[in-house]
């Protein structure tokens, strides 16, 4: 499933649904993460609010692991190719 689209296999439904769903959470999980430096840049958070955001977009990622890897998929596989406009999901 390199970079294209989510397939579903007729023997593992699963697999390709699950593929859908945790590419919508790591999308909405970097956007967050984008949304809580632009708002640290602009100092609109206390630094108690700055760690605990930290803690938990840390631990958000880690749980995404191992659920990549629970279901045996690659970060490239929930990266989906939108053709002429890219690929979903940004890679920093």
């Amino acid at each position: 499933m390199t970079g294209a689209r989510i397939e579903f296999e007729p023997e593992r439904p699963e697999r390709g649904l699950t593929a859908l769903v945790l590419t919508v959470v790591e999308l909405l999980r970097q956007l967050m993460e984008r949304q809580a430096l632009r708002r640290m840049e602009h100092g609109d958070l206390s630094d108690q609010q700055v760690e605990d955001l930290g803690s938990t977009l840390m631990a958000l990622e880690e749980q995404m692991e191992k659920l990549r890897e629970h279901f045996g998929l690659t970060e490239e596989d929930l990266n989906l190719d939108l053709g002429p406009l890219g690929s979903l999901l940004p890679r920093d």
